[in-house]
């Protein structure tokens, strides 16, 4: 039962239409991420990650961020630099594995 309620919340938040990023680096729905890498929700890395966690992602060429973690405020706990993809993503409540509907952010 718990799986079916996450996967309908699941999709719920992924079909709520959010606006891409401003170009100061803003994110609505969460803080900005950095990201190991970037893949279509379709792709052989991705989609067993996916599929695993019991969560279905209902476009497939949604970015899908692997291995993120939350960039914090400057002068906040440390470095705030992103050395691999700065992303806004709708859903990162899968505690860093992946982060769902991701778009590319400009810092």
């Amino acid at each position: 039962m718990f799986a079916k309620l996450f996967t309908i919340s699941a999709l719920a938040i992924l079909a709520v239409a959010t606006p891409a990023p401003a170009p100061d680096a803003s994110c609505s729905t969460a803080p900005l991420q950095c990201c190991q890498s970037l893949e279509p929700a379709n792709s052989a890395a991705v989609a067993p990650i996916l599929k695993g966690l019991g969560v279905v992602v209902q476009d497939v060429n949604a970015l899908i961020g692997v291995t993120c973690s939350p960039i914090s405020v400057v002068g906040v706990g440390g470095s705030d630099a992103c050395s691999a993809n700065t992303v806004c993503c709708q859903d990162n409540s899968f505690g860093g594995l992946v982060s769902i509907g991701c778009v590319p952010v400009s810092a």
